[in-house]
Order: structure tokens, then sequence, then C-alpha cells
């Protein structure tokens, strides 16, 4: 009898060198006992040395895909069950083909399982807001059916590579510094982040968004299990929700139409702002916009987007710069002005004596919008309907920053901040008076000067723009 003792209940790595040379030896999986013990030697005893003359046995992708997941799962027999499928590829290598075989069909829906876990961690996951030295940092806890919290966390660094988080599971848990990802071992559930001051915004927004009419309890009960509701700000509102659904839908009958619906063409669909999250879900501080972003709906631009990208600056800012949308490096990083575009924004802005800590930072258009070219995503221009859409967000920021001045950079920023068509070359450097007091300024987008094809050009339409940060700076100064 062989005893493999395990360093950690997911040791993939582990359980693939003693299952490899298990298999060489010609050990039969009756007589391999398999344990798992924190900090132990790998091998409780010595494995069997494997004959000179061991058949070389190369192990299918798909089986090493399988694994993987298979050793995330809570069954105890995880480990016999993916050697027994091992040795039985040797004289089955369409083995896993066969979904009707009782250990294969068993090994699949385990397989399932792990990613429902991962796709369930990722979907309800709700991170807190905690104080952690100046920088904000961000918390959550989740119970995952299963052991899956470093297949999940690569979708959190993707998604939310601007924060500062971790994830706390019973299992495992996840840190993002903003550089690496670390793991370290599990807590229960008293480690968890208590409420924070944006759980009313996010359950003001499920609750605006919640359709009594198209309620089926049986069905979101099983796509968000109970159990994982009390890691859930919006639980509380649910069983209301539930309750008055019925009334809700009742009204929503009975309530006239003072015109005929049509199905408008999609043109006017995306010009038509929709209610999510609607007014009223509205930001009370420059820290809320950046969440409430990620909620938003109101174009169709979020569906392929990494994520939303606020403004960043101090909520007092005298100066606020409003370019068009976020490009591939800021809808990677999650903050405006990080790219190559920025980049130079940043040089003109150290050049004319203009501290962009002393400024707001935003764009016009919250989410970025791209054409995929091969592994590329190449920037596309924002429609009217786009622009209006996301107007919505760049008046609530104007309204909390309440700048004096207002830098908009490029046709489609200055379409936004003054509400119509504009001429850069032909209005550049004018201010114009705004309603709320403020004022505009319009200039060219610095990504302008990174496509003129002449470096004579380049240099020449540069030295204009710092000359126009000059003087916007010194109608604030």
């Amino acid at each position: 009898m062989s005893l493999i003792r395990l360093e950690s209940e997911t040791d993939f790595e582990g359980w693939r060198r003693a299952a490899r040379a298990l298999r060489a030896a010609g050990v039969p999986p009756d007589r391999v006992v398999w344990k798992v013990g924190d900090g132990a030697e790998l091998f409780a005893e010595d494995l069997p040395v494997p004959p000179v003359d061991a058949p070389v046995f190369a192990t299918p992708r798909a089986f090493v895909e399988l694994a993987q997941d298979l050793v995330l799962h809570r069954d105890g027999e995880r480990f016999d069950l993916l050697y027994r499928l091992l040795r039985r590829l040797e004289d089955e290598p369409n083995l896993l083909k066969i979904v009707t075989d009782y250990e294969v069909a068993k090994a699949l829906a385990m397989k399932k399982a792990v990613g429902k876990a991962a796709y369930q961690m990722k979907q309800y996951v709700r991170f807190r807001k905690v104080e952690d030295g100046d920088e904000p940092a961000y918390v959550a806890w989740i119970e995952p059916a299963h052991r899956v919290a470093a297949k999940a966390a690569p979708f959190f660094v993707e998604r939310f590579a601007n924060m500062r988080w971790s994830i706390l599971t019973p299992d495992a848990c996840a840190h993002w510094d903003g550089e690496g990802l670390a793991f370290t071992p599990g807590l229960p559930r008293e480690h968890a982040p208590g409420p924070d001051v944006l759980e009313d915004l996010w359950r003001s927004y499920f609750s605006s968004t919640f359709n009594p009419a198209r309620l089926k309890v049986k069905a979101m009960t099983s796509q968000m299990p109970k159990r994982l509701w009390r890691n859930l700000p919006e639980a509380a509102v649910i069983p209301r929700l539930i309750e008055q659904a019925a009334a809700r839908a009742e009204t929503m009958v009975q309530t006239p139409h003072t015109e005929p619906q049509r199905r408008l063409p999609r043109r006017e669909r995306v010009e038509a702002p929709v209610s999510v999250p609607g007014d009223s879900v509205v930001p009370a501080s420059v820290e809320e916009v950046w969440p409430a972003v990620q909620a938003c709906r109101r174009c169709d631009l979020w569906r392929n987007a990494t994520q939303g990208v606020a403004g960043k600056g101090p909520a007092t800012a005298r100066l606020m710069f409003v370019g068009e949308q976020p490009g591939d490096q800021e809808d990677l990083a999650g903050e405006p002005f990080v790219g190559p575009a920025g980049q130079l924004f940043d040089r003109a802005l150290a050049e004319a004596g203009l501290p962009r800590t002393e400024t707001y930072v935003t764009n016009a258009v919250k989410h970025f919008k791209f054409e995929p070219r091969g592994k590329r995503r190449l920037h596309r221009k924002p429609d009217g309907g786009e622009i209006k859409a996301c107007r919505w967000w760049l008046e609530h920021e104007r309204k909390l920053v309440k700048p004096r001045l207002i830098v908009a950079l490029g046709a489609t920023a200055g379409q936004s901040v003054l509400g119509r068509p504009v001429s850069v070359m032909k209005e550049r450097g004018s201010p114009v008076p705004l309603e709320d007091g403020s004022t505009a300024f319009l200039t060219v987008h610095p990504s302008y000067m990174l496509r003129l094809p002449e470096q004579s050009d380049r240099d020449r339409a540069y030295g204009m723009f710092v000359e126009d940060l000059r003087a916007a700076w010194s109608l604030v100064a």
C-alpha cells in the first residue's frame, strides 16, 4: 500500500508528481491512499521505483485541464478518481469522450460544479471600503461552494487593477496591491469587513433595476444561492422586492400610456437615456463616482469595456480637464490619461507649470469604445447618443467638484461640456461662460499631436498646446 500525503487540499502539482511515479511503477489505484496534511512531506513512505523499461505515457491535455479543476472540488475522493481515470487512459485513450461512463460523468459533473462556483464568486463578491493608511483599500468576504479563490482571482486583477483589494474565503485569501497577486491561508467569517458608506448607493441601484414583471424566484435563488445572500448588501431588500412584486407588476399593467409603444431604431434607442442608474442613484461624493460608474447601463459601451473609468483628482480642484474617452491602457488600469496621450499630457502640464495633482481629470464618455483588430483594440469615436447618455456623469462630477474652469480636450469633450458640436481650431483658447457660473476653455486633445505624421508638425502643435495650458492656468491661478 502506498500512502501519498499532499501539502494542501488543492495541491495539484503534488498529486501530478505522485501520480506519474505511481503509474510508471504500475501501482494499481486500489493500492494507493491519498491524504492531505499542511507542511507534511509529500510522501509518507517511499514510492516504488519504476522499472527501467517503464513505458512512456503522454497525458492528454484535456485530462490535465480536468484534473486542475477537480482538485478544487470538495469531494474527498477526487484524488482517487483522478488516478483511476489516469490509469484507464493508458488502455482507453478516448475515455474522456465517453460521457456515459460513470467515472467520466462524475468527473465532468465535478468540473462543472467548480466552474459554477468560480462564476458565482465573480458575480457575487462585494467589496467594502476599509481604512488602510493614506490609500483606500477594499475587502470582500465570500464562501464559495468549492476552493476556487485562486481560479477566480485573475478575473478581479483584470477588472480592478487600479484598486488595492483582498478577497477572504475560508480556504484561501487573495490579495492585490496594484502590482502583484498573493495568497494567504483562509480565514473564518469573523474577519469579514462590516458595512461601508457605499452600500446604500448599491441597494438603491439594485432596487431601481428590479423588474417585478420578470420575477422568477426559483431561477433567482438557483443563480444566486441563499447561502451567499448574507455577503450581499442588496440581500436586505430582496425579500421586500419579492413581496411587493405582484402589486408593482399590477400597477405597471394598470398605468395608462400616453403614447403607443413602438420599437425604436437602434440609434434612437442609444440616444434615449435609460433609468440605470437613473436620477435616484446620485453619487454624493467624488469617491462614490467610481463604484457608481461600474454599474452604469446608460448606453451599450459597458458590455465590451473592462471597466468604467471615472475622473481622478481632488474634490476641490479649481480646474477640470475633460477628455474624450478612456483608451486601451486606461480601460485596463481604471484611471484616466495614463496611456501615450496621457504621458504627453503630463509632459505638457509640467512644461506649462500646471500641477496635475491640483486638477480633476475625467472624460466625456466613461467606457472604452473600440474595434477589435486581431489582438489589438483600436479606438472608435463615441457617437452623439453615447456622448449624450454619459453627459449625466460629467454633470454630476461638475456639481461635486465645482471647478472654476473646465478645459475641454478635443471635439467630443467640447460637445459634452457645451452641449453642442464645436470646431476646435476655430474656438480654441477663447473662454466661454457656462450657466453654472464656471467657464469653458477649448483646446486640442493630446492624441491629436500623436497622430500628426511629421515631427515638425508635432513640435509646432505641442508648443501651441502648452501655451493653451498656460493660458488656462492663468485664469484660475
